[in-house]
């Protein structure tokens, strides 16, 4: 070893290394020699310290870092381990939640069906009902028309006079009135002794309106129906009169057929200016020729739909305009 430090020494400082002088060929050769060595020596043994310390100073920095990681690690793992136990009470407050609010859920599901269940029945009820008011409304439609065709024919031996003068010597002998006018116009139709029986005869409205310039009607109830009839019949075929004034005799109805007469007065007006024939039936139904046929309506909106499909009647029965024009 000390030969080759020597010959290592040697050739850093550029000597020649002989066999002589490395083995000691000379004394001034050994000297050197053995100072090369020494200094070779001191210097090997100051590289194996600091190798040792070297290697004390990794084992050092290791111990380190051994230290830090394991404290960040337990510091990450203590911080992970209360975020895990935070979540799991998190969870279980939330499944908590979950729960309650599933119960909930169940609670009002329940009360949601029982309420369908109700509306349901409820619905059907409606229907019931419903039907039970339509049918009472067709009862009461069929009782009404039938408590009017029942006054009506209460009234079948009626004449209604209009026109008649309100004077106190007219009203104090109504009567007296009736034959005259039957002997103005119609002198046939009286019965043997110049007289007709009449049951009663009176004004309508009992109590006179002083509000209104209009005399009031006269009804008449004949004993004979058939001598109401012919009377009235004449009164179809010509105007009558009474010392000279018109007046005019109709049958007496229900003032809801008069109401319902009375609403076909304006396309009765104007189904006359066109030469239709018009015609109002028994109870309230008009009637009118057209294109060679008889035409019956029982209601107005009939009749509309009837002329809007024909050409020739297309808007001439328009009742909200003809009364426009009118007022």
């Amino acid at each position: 070893m000390a030969h080759m430090a020597q010959n290592q020494a040697s050739r850093k400082k550029g000597k020649k290394v002989t066999i002589e002088n490395f083995y000691g060929g000379s004394t001034q050769g050994k000297e050197e020699n053995e100072e090369e060595i020494q200094k070779n020596s001191e210097h090997a043994s100051q590289n194996g310290n600091y190798q040792q310390a070297l290697e004390d100073l990794k084992l050092e920095l290791i111990q380190k870092m051994e230290t830090f990681w394991k404290e960040k690690w337990e510091k990450e793992i203590s911080c992970l381990t209360d975020k895990t136990a935070q979540l799991e009470k998190e969870l279980e407050a939330s499944n908590r939640r979950a729960d309650k609010a599933e119960k909930q859920i169940q609670s009002l599901m329940t009360r949601i069906k029982h309420l369908e269940e109700s509306e349901m029945i409820k619905q059907q009820e409606s229907i019931k009902q419903t039907q039970i008011i339509n049918e009472l409304e067709e009862n009461i439609k069929y009782l009404t028309e039938k408590v009017m065709d029942l006054e009506n024919r209460g009234r079948r031996e009626n004449l209604r006079i209009i026109g008649l003068p309100e004077k106190p010597e007219v009203n104090n002998k109504l009567d007296i009135i009736l034959e005259e006018i039957i002997k103005e116009n119609c002198p046939h139709v009286l019965e043997q002794g110049g007289k007709i029986e009449i049951e009663r005869i009176h004004r309508t409205p009992s109590i006179l309106n002083p509000q209104k310039t209009t005399p009031r009607n006269v009804i008449a109830k004949f004993k004979s129906f058939q001598v109401k009839e012919k009377i009235l019949q004449e009164a179809k075929k010509k105007s009558f009169r009474y010392k000279g004034a018109p007046i005019r005799i109709t049958h007496d109805l229900a003032a809801n057929t008069l109401r319902d007469r009375k609403a076909w007065n304006t396309i009765f007006r104007k189904a006359r200016e066109l030469g239709l024939q018009p015609r109002i039936n028994y109870p309230a139904k008009l009637t009118i020729y057209f294109q060679g046929k008889v035409w019956a309506f029982n209601k107005i909106e009939d009749f509309q739909a009837f002329a809007k499909k024909r050409p020739e009647l297309c808007g001439k029965f328009d009742i909200q305009a003809q009364k426009a024009r009118e007022t």
